[in-house]
């Protein structure tokens, strides 16, 4: 909450790998050493072997370059759900990806949104809570992506939902 304050009262309307790797230290500080650095090393994730650790720096400035180039022309909510998908994609830390992504695409959309939204259960909390939906939704847009046909649809959805539950608490 306080980044996104920071952001707005400052006039910094964008996204940075300073503002994902601060969101990562502090999600994971106490739980491992390299907390805020991109990932030294290859990792996998269940099934899911993301991106080579090598190439993590150049997918992740390539990646906040295309959300800055965006910012304004894409709506808040497809363009937080871009970052959710994308950030869990590249999975560009050792520990706390999924506290990160979570946390940067609600950055993203309350800042594009113009101020933090209002309700009692932030959609960080939604999308852990509905857990089993979200790693659905996001495995789809994998398979999406991994067939050359790109469909964002059914995380959008989910996102969408729980921003109105949100929104209504």
């Amino acid at each position: 909450m306080s980044i996104i304050e920071a952001s707005l009262s400052a006039d910094k309307l964008y996204l940075s790998n300073h503002i994902i790797k601060a969101l990562n230290f502090h999600a994971i500080t106490c739980l491992h050493t390299n907390a805020g650095e991109f990932r030294p090393c290859p990792v996998k994730v269940g099934e899911y072997i993301p991106p080579e650790h090598f190439r993590v720096e150049a997918l992740m400035a390539d990646f906040v370059n295309l959300v800055n180039r965006r910012w304004e022309e894409t709506d808040p909510l497809v363009l937080a759900t871009y970052v959710l998908w994308r950030l869990n994609h590249i999975h560009p830390f050792i520990n706390g990806n999924g506290r990160t992504a979570r946390a940067i695409a609600y950055f993203v959309l309350c800042v594009r949104s113009g101020g933090v939204l209002p309700g009692s259960v932030m959609l960080p909390e939604l999308l852990k809570r509905d857990r089993d939906e979200y790693v659905a939704a996001l495995q789809q847009v994998d398979d999406s992506y991994n067939n050359a046909n790109f469909d964002l649809t059914p995380l959008h959805a989910l996102m969408q939902r729980l921003v109105e539950e949100q929104l209504s608490t």
